[in-house]
């Protein structure tokens, strides 16, 4: 009798453990339909990131003194991970600015780690790529010239 009731017991704890895991697989951020994903954005951020640039851009004709000083940091630290007209570590970045607003690329460079915990698309780079784009500490300056390089290797 004591056997059969250690086997019912196992059984049933078993049973618990298993019906738990399954509800747990269910709430997984892989499983969430595409609706639910970016759910908690504004139609702003959805379009031109997460991050301090708040509002649309005012860019005017290209910048040379910003595009040497973009390039520059470009050289020190983005070039790394990332070539203008191939993938490596990251995407390729010449035509980047045709791909997405120069809202979203500054906040992508000045707010790498909640675009990607929470922008559907980064979500999906982040999956294709397997690395997490690492925050260079850029100041807002910074990855202004480095948006304005950007949209001159991208004419």
């Amino acid at each position: 009798m004591l056997n059969h009731l250690k086997i019912v017991l196992i059984v049933s704890i078993s049973l618990i453990l298993i019906s738990c895991g399954s509800e747990k697989k269910e709430e997984t951020p892989q499983n969430q339909s595409s609706a639910e994903v970016g759910a908690d954005l504004t139609e702003f951020e959805f379009e031109n990131g997460i991050g301090p640039i708040k509002e649309k851009l005012e860019l005017g004709p290209i910048d040379p003194k910003l595009v040497k000083k973009g390039e520059e940091i470009w050289n020190q630290k983005c070039i790394a991970c990332h070539k203008l007209d191939e993938r490596y570590v990251g995407p390729a970045q010449r035509d980047v600015i045709k791909r997405r607003t120069p809202e979203f690329i500054m906040n992508m460079m000045l707010n790498p780690e909640e675009m990607q915990k929470r922008h559907p698309v980064v979500k999906q780079l982040l999956a294709e790529y397997m690395t997490p784009m690492t925050n260079q500490n850029l100041t807002i300056d910074d990855a202004r010239a480095v948006l304005e390089f950007l949209r001159e290797v991208g004419k």
